[in-house]
């Protein structure tokens, strides 16, 4: 029997060229603090949280200098990533209810099914052969967790949730009928900009000080 593809956001990821340097560019633009992650294993990486939801939260994660070097590109294009480039929103990932069927409508967008972990949590994750990020990152990643419970469960309420995401691509109708085909029910709108224009896309969030954006750089 077919499986009923449903998607939605899962959570946001700004990239940094250290955990410091993030965690204090989120906490300056959102007035929150955030709550240890961890590392992982595979990639090199480690990462801080902040709950946006029962089943969304927001990562800031960066390259970990004290972890071994990994085998692959590491994901979200750490790699590529300018030491002086500033912390901004860089991704968006989408849990799906099967990631395999999900991977197969635009393979050359979302890259391989790959196993990753951090502590006890486990998952299934998208990455490109290269480690980039497709659409500019507006084309999500997808994840699909192989454990019991949302790890935005684990996070202390902090008083924020995400209001929408509203994404700018040249290419937003090719995007929006991949969305619609992976059966994707969540606040994300995409506008079609000029092919000379850059593409970037804009969290909104609401903070207990307000409503606050964090923007693709």
């Amino acid at each position: 029997m077919e499986t009923t593809l449903r998607s939605s956001i899962d959570h946001l990821v700004v990239t940094a060229a250290s955990l410091e340097e993030g965690t204090a560019y989120v906490q300056e633009t959102l007035g929150i603090k955030l709550q240890p992650g961890g590392d992982h294993p595979r990639m090199g990486t480690h990462n801080r949280l902040l709950k946006l939801g029962e089943s969304l939260f927001l990562e800031v994660i960066a390259i970990n200098p004290t972890a071994a070097l990994p085998d692959r590109p590491r994901w979200f294009a750490l790699d590529e990533r300018p030491k002086v480039a500033a912390s901004s929103l860089r991704a968006w990932v989408a849990k799906t209810n099967d990631i395999f069927a999900t991977q197969a409508l635009a393979p050359e967008w979302f890259g391989a099914i790959e196993p990753m972990s951090r502590g006890d949590l486990n998952w299934l994750i998208t990455i490109t052969d290269n480690g980039r990020l497709s659409l500019n990152g507006l084309c999500p990643l997808l994840i699909q967790w192989q454990t019991e419970a949302h790890p935005a469960a684990r996070l202390a309420d902090s008083g924020c949730f995400l209001i929408g995401l509203d994404g700018y691509h040249a290419n937003a109708l090719q995007l929006n009928t991949m969305l619609e085909r992976m059966g994707f029910e969540d606040k994300f709108l995409m506008h079609p900009i000029d092919p000379s224009e850059q593409p970037y896309f804009v969290a909104h969030i609401q903070t207990p000080a307000g409503v606050r954006q964090l923007v693709s750089g």
